[in-house]
């Protein structure tokens, strides 16, 4: 057995169980807590009236069968909108969205979300993406640090500690969140491999790497000089058997998926 081997890799559901579930919704949480996922991932964006909500992209067109952008609606808005009946037309034939899944497919709030996680009943980490631009900017920073401190989780006595981590492709956002919680990890996201960082260096006090799947593949020597600089790598979005053991095989401690259950089965647990 290798020593990647031997290392436990974690398994964070990328926006839920989101292969068998409509994304960001309480049922995609539901259903990757239930499948043993080791940590959740969501994406925040800031409503017209000041809430987090756990949507990707800019407008809600895609995923519910409203129209708009997040941060030009408020909450009472988005709670009206149905955000689970599309998975059932577009992707997973055996979704079915019934009048009972109303509230599992109902907008999903932060706030929602870390009671979920509190009332798992086993640890259960979040890694919880910012999304920029945006016309908030930094008070989405300011919100999110704001409701964690509500929970608890907002000073964790060191990055180790806390199972709540902070990520962005946005260097601006990360320092926003170290500079006001220095323990609370953070994770700097990239879709390409910049020249100046391809040495292994990240943004000054970031601690841990989020490259793209394509980078790992197409760059795996990258993900060494990551480690050789001492960062954690953290990669997405990893769904096929090969592209795991590939995974396995460069030491990754993260493995970001829409499918935990079956991507827990191929790590043997």
């Amino acid at each position: 057995m290798t020593l990647a081997r031997q290392h436990r890799i974690q398994v964070v559901a990328h926006r839920g169980a989101s292969e068998d579930a409509p994304e960001h919704t309480l049922a995609a949480y539901k259903k990757a807590i239930e499948d043993g996922a080791d940590a959740l991932e969501c994406d925040v964006r800031l409503t017209a009236d000041g809430h987090l909500v756990c949507v990707h992209d800019r407008r809600v067109n895609r995923t519910s069968n409203g129209r708009g952008a997040v941060s030009a609606l408020e909450l009472a808005d988005l709670a009206a909108l149905d955000f689970g009946s599309w998975k059932a037309r577009d992707e997973a034939p055996d979704w079915e969205f019934g009048p009972d899944d109303r509230a599992d497919t109902s907008v999903l709030t932060l706030e929602r979300l870390l009671e979920l996680v509190a009332d798992a009943g086993r640890p259960v980490e979040l890694a919880i993406e910012t999304k920029h631009p945006t016309r908030w900017a930094g008070q989405v920073e300011e919100r999110l640090l704001l409701l964690l401190k509500r929970f608890g989780l907002d000073a964790p006595a060191s990055a180790a500690d806390s199972p709540v981590r902070v990520m962005s492709f946005s260097a601006r956002s990360l320092h926003r969140v170290r500079a006001a919680s220095p323990t609370l990890p953070t994770v700097y996201l990239t879709q390409f491999l910049s020249p100046r960082l391809r040495d292994g260096r990240l943004p000054a006090g970031i601690r841990i790497a989020g490259p793209s799947l394509r980078i790992v593949r197409s760059h795996p020597g990258y993900v060494e000089r990551l480690k050789r600089a001492g960062h954690q790598v953290h990669v997405w979005t990893v769904n096929d058997p090969a592209d795991v053991d590939l995974c396995v095989e460069l030491g990754i401690d993260a493995i970001i998926t829409n499918r935990p259950g079956p991507v827990l089965r191929r790590l043997g647990r």
